[in-house]
């Protein structure tokens, strides 16, 4: 019953709230659950604690910006081509750094997520550090654009996105796919020992986390119609996907979602309510939370769900 509620919820949410802001804010959680979904799919379920997904956010965004604006190339098909373009960089990337373990393997990725951020930068065709303006078209969902004030077209299409991830992730837990994960983040050794073939099944995790990170950087460019390598290819980008999952609870189905929607609500609560002087605030309570959390509920919100519910019964 409970899915069925939070479904009916998010489907209405757009036809209660019609003012721009609060349809913005629903647009910012689906976008940032979707992310987190797919961060959650490595390390939450591999246990490969990756932070260089940002990588395969700007793939998506800078993809599908410059095939619009150089070739007239429609966004849905650079959006497709910018999730082929992740899963590859996802193969490349693992292959080299899925050899190394812990917080090797951690910092490896964030290296590598510097290294393509400073390509970028310095790379006048991709726009350098001033990045790309997504050129304006007539407003319809083949032109993936929708203009006015009304954001609930926005809104209902990254919801979509974010069902179809969830979907993906609720058949991958209940599958082969989905055990192997799990071994392979409770004991590789003893997985590899088994039979698993662990590097394999880690690169899969990756190219899946990939494809759904890649979506969520397309969905952001026609959202906003401007990137820059600071917004699609910054750290804090791949160390809020990690925070979401942690928060709401890692290797968890719903998990990703409750972290988003409690960390964006935190940080636009923080902003409405104090403006530019409470700038650092939500990164305080970020933090705060979860200190709180790794002390008292390594297991997220989702782990406090269960517990509270288990003392009911």
């Amino acid at each position: 019953m409970l899915p069925v509620a939070v479904a009916v919820i998010a489907l209405v949410y757009p036809k209660v709230f019609r003012l721009p802001y609060p349809q913005h804010v629903g647009v910012l959680v689906c976008m940032n659950a979707l992310m987190a979904v797919a961060w959650n799919i490595t390390g939450g379920y591999t246990g490969q604690v990756a932070l260089g997904n940002t990588v395969f956010f700007g793939i998506g965004a800078y993809t599908s910006s410059l095939l619009l604006r150089d070739f007239g190339v429609n966004p849905w098909i650079g959006m497709l081509a910018g999730m082929a373009l992740s899963m590859i960089a996802a193969v490349v990337l693992g292959y080299t750094t899925f050899r190394l373990r812990g917080y090797y393997f951690t910092i490896a990725c964030i290296a590598l997520a510097e290294i393509v951020s400073a390509i970028v930068v310095n790379t006048r065709r991709l726009g350098g550090a001033v990045g790309v303006t997504v050129p304006i078209r007539e407003a319809s969902l083949i032109n993936f654009q929708f203009h006015g004030t009304n954001k609930a077209p926005y809104y209902y299409t990254i919801l979509t996105f974010l069902a179809i991830a969830l979907l993906v992730v609720y058949k991958m837990e209940r599958s082969k796919l989905g055990y192997y994960f799990r071994a392979i983040r409770e004991d590789e050794d003893g997985a590899r020992a088994l039979g698993v073939n662990a590097a394999q099944y880690k690169l899969i995790a990756f190219m899946m986390s990939a494809l759904f990170t890649s979506m969520a950087g397309t969905f952001y460019a026609q959202y906003v119609m401007f990137i820059d390598p600071m917004s699609v290819l910054a750290q804090p980008v791949s160390v809020s996907m990690c925070l979401m999952a942690v928060l709401g609870g890692l290797g968890t189905l719903w998990g990703p979602v409750l972290g988003a929607l409690t960390l964006i609500g935190i940080s636009e609560a923080t902003r409405v309510t104090l403006g530019g002087t409470g700038q650092a605030v939500d990164l305080m309570l970020y933090g705060l939370l979860v200190m709180l959390f790794a002390v008292f509920q390594p297991k997220g919100l989702m782990g406090m769900f269960g517990r509270l519910k288990a003392r009911k019964e």
